[in-house]
């Protein structure tokens, strides 16, 4: 592996020394690529466009997250800001420089990316959905089915440069070797690929996801005690990360692995219990649901609340309570682009309506 991470290094140098000039780019497609964007803007948007695909998302965002920390704690994978502090392939005099900047220190460990896994698999499932609204019907015209091969070239053309420009921002700021990127993307793609043969989520009760919830969750503790039985500490990383971070105020909690964790179980667990709940019957499943006044409205209304809602923050000093919070603030994330803006937009249009009369 060493090899592996020194030519890595040598890339990471290339990118800061000869395109310096774009980090401010960079660091924004880092940002692009959170996974947390999933639920605060991509969700709400295309929830509203199509229930399926919008949850069909947050599957796929929690399954493949969920995955990314398995093969985390599996991989053991090192990160290159550390890396380059730690390995005894340098001389004391010859440690490669690699700038640091304020997302540069994950906690986690390296391999695979997070954000390269979780930007594919989101991007494929948006990408994959758009297609299928736009595909032309059998009896269409020649010339339909041309302008549909030229949008479905454009929107993959679209979908490589994100996630090209989304791993090499993440390679830039020396927070993951390329390799490890790489990784990333395909593992996500590969997730979001097997629920296009899931149809079981679209409509599943709330005790299905109770029990998704109840599962991952003993899964990875029940994992991370057979390796701390092992003697393998599954928060290596994390001390790596305090050691070798250059500022100490970008070393964030909610970067740990338990993080990612706890925030994808309380999306999940609030998308089951908004989508089983009266208020989302009594909404988009009505007749003002299937109406584009009603969407837009909705899809507008929920982005707005989202951007205000995010600006909490969670307490940090604590760290149980800080999981606790994080988990009920991801759950009411669903709950209220699916139920609770849809009833409140429902009940602003029928007290309309009545006025009206």
């Amino acid at each position: 592996m060493d090899f592996i991470h020194s030519f890595g290094v040598l890339v990471i140098q290339h990118l800061q020394n000869d395109y310096k000039d774009y980090h401010a780019l960079l660091n924004f497609m880092s940002t692009v690529g959170d996974p947390r964007n999933i639920f605060y803007f991509y969700f709400p948007f295309w929830f509203h466009l199509s229930h399926d695909v919008g949850t069909k998302m947050i599957w796929v965002a929690v399954i493949g997250d969920w995955f990314n920390l398995i093969f985390k704690w599996i991989l053991y994978g090192q990160r290159p800001y550390w890396w380059v502090q730690e390995t005894h392939l340098y001389q004391n005099h010859s440690v490669p420089r690699l700038e640091q900047y304020y997302i540069t220190c994950e906690t986690g460990p390296g391999s695979p990316s997070g954000h390269a896994m979780g930007s594919s698999c989101v991007w494929y499932v948006m990408i994959t959905s758009a297609l299928n609204f736009a595909k032309p019907s059998t009896v269409s015209s020649h010339w339909s089915f041309q302008r549909f091969y030229l949008l479905r070239l454009s929107l993959w053309m679209v979908f490589w440069a994100i996630q090209i420009s989304v791993g090499v921002s993440r390679v830039f700021i020396a927070t993951h070797f390329p390799h490890q990127v790489i990784l990333g993307l395909f593992t996500g793609v590969l997730v979001a690929e097997g629920f296009d043969h899931i149809t079981l989520v679209y409509n599943a009760s709330f005790k299905v996801y109770l029990q998704a919830n109840i599962f991952l969750l003993s899964f990875a503790v029940c994992f991370y005690l057979l390796l701390t039985l092992m003697d393998i500490d599954p928060s290596w990383s994390v001390t790596k990360a305090k050691k070798w971070c250059a500022n100490p105020d970008w070393i964030h909690l909610d970067t740990t692995p338990f993080a990612g964790l706890v925030r994808n179980l309380g999306a999940l667990f609030g998308l089951g219990l908004a989508l089983n709940s009266d208020m989302f019957i009594q909404s988009c499943k009505r007749k003002n649901g299937y109406k584009i006044v009603f969407r837009v409205t909705c899809m507008a209304a929920g982005l707005t609340f989202l951007q205000l809602y995010n600006f909490i923050k969670m307490p940090t000093h604590t760290e149980t309570l800080f999981y606790i919070f994080s988990f009920c603030k991801s759950a009411s994330v669903p709950l209220g682009v699916v139920a609770v803006i849809p009833y409140c937009v429902d009940f602003l249009i029928k007290d309309k309506d009545r006025k009206s009369i």
